[in-house]
C-alpha cells in the first residue's frame, strides 16, 4: 500500500493536537492558551511559504493577520452578513494586498526588503487607528456577535476543537505543497533563482503566489484570534508576535511546517503559561532559540529525527 506523503507529520499533529487537547478539558484558561497557540501558528505557517520555502522575508503579516480580524470584527459589530464570510473575506484581502506590496517591493530582497514591509506593518496599524469612524480607532471593535450557523452557535471549547483542526488541516496541506513539484521548483528557487529562471520558470509571479499564500493563512489566524477574544484593536496583532513567528519554524524545525506548529506552542508555553519565569519568557525563548541555531540547526523536529535514526542504527 502506497504511503501518502506528509502522512508521518499529520499522524504525530493529530495525536499531539489529541494530548493537548484531553489536556486543555473545560479549563478556560487552558482553552485561551490553545486559541492564541492556534494563532501563533497560523501566522507562523504563513510565514512559512514565503520565509522559508521562497526566501523572501516579509514582516507585514501583523497586517495581515490584522485585515483577518477587523474582517471578523467589521462584519460582525457593522453588518447584519453571515459571519462566516470574514473567514472567506479576510484572507482574499490579505492575499490581494500582499500581492499588490510584492509588485511595488519586487526589486527589493533581505534587509531592505524586510525593512520596507515592517514599515508597512507600522503604516497599517497607525491607519486603523486614524480611521475611527470604520476600524473604532484606538480602542477597535468590541461586543462581537457569535458564529451562528443554521441556528447552531459553536461553544468556546469547540472553537477550540477547531481551531487545532484547522492548523492540522494547513500545515498537512503545506506539508503536501512542500513536496509537490510546484514546492521543490519554490525551494530549488530560493536557492538557484537564476537556474530556475532559466528553465522557463518565472521566478517573480512565484514569489508573488507564495507571499499570498501566506498572507491568507495569517489572516485565518487573525480572525481566529478575533473572534475567540470578541474585540479586535489597532495593537492586537504587533511586532513582537511577528519577531517570535520568524523563530518558531526554527524552534521546531524548519524543515516540515509542522516546526512552526510546535514552535507556537513552544513559545506560547515559555511566554504566557509558566508563571514562575513569564516575566522573563521571551529572552528565556531567545536564549533557547539560539541554543538551538547552536546544537540543532534543523530544530526540535530535526533533532529528534536524528535521534531516532541513530537509535534505529544501532538497533540494526
Amino acid at each position: 500500500m502506497k504511503r501518502v506523503p506528509g502522512s508521518i507529520g499529520l499522524v504525530c499533529g493529530v495525536v499531539g493536537a489529541a494530548l493537548i487537547l484531553l489536556w486543555v478539558g473545560a479549563d478556560g484558561y487552558k482553552q485561551t492558551l490553545i486559541t492564541t497557540t492556534a494563532t501563533y501558528a497560523l501566522i507562523a505557517l504563513g510565514m512559512y511559504v514565503p520565509y522559508l520555502m521562497a526566501g523572501s522575508l516579509s514582516m507585514a503579516y501583523g497586517a495581515y493577520a490584522g485585515i483577518g480580524g477587523y474582517a471578523v470584527g467589521l462584519i460582525s459589530a457593522r453588518s447584519g452578513l453571515p459571519l462566516i464570510l470574514a473567514w472567506v473575506a479576510g484572507p482574499i484581502i490579505a492575499a490581494a494586498l500582499a500581492v499588490l506590496l510584492g509588485l511595488a517591493t519586487r526589486r527589493l530582497s533581505g534587509f531592505f526588503l524586510a525593512a520596507v514591509t515592517l514599515l508597512f506593518g507600522m503604516a497599517f496599524t497607525a491607519l486603523l487607528v486614524d480611521a475611527e469612524g470604520l476600524s473604532g480607532g484606538s480602542g477597535g471593535l468590541g461586543s462581537l456577535r457569535k458564529l451562528n450557523i443554521l441556528g447552531w452557535e459553536p461553544t468556546h471549547y469547540q472553537i477550540v476543537v477547531g481551531s487545532v483542526v484547522v492548523v492540522c488541516v494547513i500545515a498537512f496541506l503545506l506539508d503536501r505543497l512542500r513536496m509537490s513539484p510546484w514546492g521543490v521548483i519554490v525551494r530549488t528557487m530560493r536557492d538557484a533563482p537564476r537556474a530556475v529562471e532559466a528553465a522557463g520558470v518565472r521566478v517573480p509571479v512565484m514569489n508573488l503566489v507564495a507571499l499570498a499564500i501566506g498572507a491568507a493563512i495569517a489572516a485565518v489566524g487573525g480572525g481566529l484570534f478575533t473572534y475567540s477574544a470578541g474585540s479586535v484593536t489597532p495593537d492586537t496583532f504587533t511586532l513582537n508576535l511577528v519577531f517570535l513567528a520568524i523563530f518558531m519554524p526554527l524552534i521546531g524545525g524548519s524543515a516540515t511546517p509542522w516546526g512552526a506548529v510546535l514552535g507556537a506552542v513552544i513559545a506560547v508555553e515559555l511566554t504566557l503559561n509558566f508563571p514562575v519565569i513569564q516575566t522573563s519568557g521571551t529572552l528565556i525563548l531567545a536564549l533557547g532559540v539560539l541554543v538551538i541555531l547552536l546544537l540543532a540547526p534543523q530544530g526540535v523536529i530535526g533533532y529528534a529525527a536524528r535521534l531516532a535514526r541513530l537509535v534505529g542504527g544501532r538497533r540494526g
